[in-house]
């Protein structure tokens, strides 16, 4: 049992004669335990939804082009926040495969922003 993290590329369609919207959901990325994003992933959810941090838990957060932005600035800084939960795990290490695996997700979610996709983040502990 621990902190799950999912990233999603997310299209969805919708055809007028049916009246269906059609939702496609690809995984790009995961991340097990990952803290350090987590607490950066809950500081931009409260500032985005003015929710608490736990409410994050279960939900998707939008992460748009400006955040992508905002987040490699802090990978490339080694500046994300080692966050403590219970079921965070305790390795707050940011070490350069977790820092590449990062940055690789910013560059799969900018691609993927400019086929049209929308991007989400979703946690589960």
């Amino acid at each position: 049992m621990g902190l799950d993290q999912n990233a999603y590329k997310v299209k969805s369609s919708y055809a007028p004669t049916t009246k269906t919207q059609t939702v496609r959901t690809t995984e790009i990325c995961y991340w097990r335990k990952h803290n350090a994003l987590q607490g950066w992933m809950e500081e931009l959810w409260c500032e985005k939804t003015g929710k608490t941090p736990i409410e994050l838990n279960c939900q998707d957060l939008e992460i748009t082009s400006e955040d992508l932005d905002k987040l490699e600035a802090t990978i490339t800084n080694n500046k994300l926040p080692s966050t403590q939960g219970f079921f965070y795990g305790s390795d707050t290490s940011q070490d350069e495969s977790r820092k590449e695996y990062d940055l690789e997700f910013v560059s799969k979610a900018r691609a993927a922003i400019k086929e049209g996709y929308t991007i989400t983040y979703s946690c589960w502990w």
